[in-house]
C-alpha cells in the first residue's frame, strides 16, 4: 500500500483495538506511547451499531478537560494516511470531535475530544 500523507493521530479507546484497526484500516498500526496533559477520560455510551459491531462494546472512552493539571490521558500516537485519518472520522460518533493537541512529549496530533454540543 502506497503512503500519501503521514497524520499523528493520539489514540486513548477502542482505536487502539487489533479488531477496529483492522477494520477501519486493514492494517495493524504500531503506535508509540504518549500522553495528553489537561485531561481526563470519562466513560460513554455508544449507540452506533456499526460501531458497537467492530468495537465489541458500546461503552467507549471520552477525554473531557480537567481542573486538575496534574492529570493526563495515557495513550498511543498512530500514523495514519489521509485516507486512514478519513476512516478514523468516520468511525468516531458525533459525541468526539477532531482537534490538533500538544502531546507531554512536545508532539502535536490529531484527537478525539469532546465535542462541543457535549460539553457543559
Amino acid at each position: 500500500m502506497a503512503l500519501s500523507a503521514h497524520h499523528s493521530l493520539f489514540t486513548y479507546g477502542t482505536l487502539q483495538m487489533r479488531e477496529v484497526q483492522l477494520a477501519r484500516f486493514g492494517r495493524l498500526l504500531q503506535g508509540r506511547r504518549d500522553a495528553l496533559p489537561g485531561y481526563r477520560t470519562t466513560e460513554i455510551w455508544i449507540t452506533d451499531p456499526d460501531v458497537i459491531a467492530v468495537s465489541g462494546t458500546d461503552r467507549h472512552l471520552l477525554v473531557v478537560p480537567s481542573d486538575d493539571p496534574a492529570d493526563a490521558v495515557e495513550g498511543a500516537v498512530l500514523e495514519l494516511t489521509d485516507e486512514e485519518l478519513a476512516a478514523a472520522d468516520d468511525y468516531e460518533v458525533d459525541d468526539y470531535a477532531r482537534v490538533e493537541v500538544t502531546l507531554v512529549s512536545g508532539a502535536k496530533a490529531w484527537a478525539y475530544l469532546e465535542s462541543a454540543r457535549n460539553a457543559v
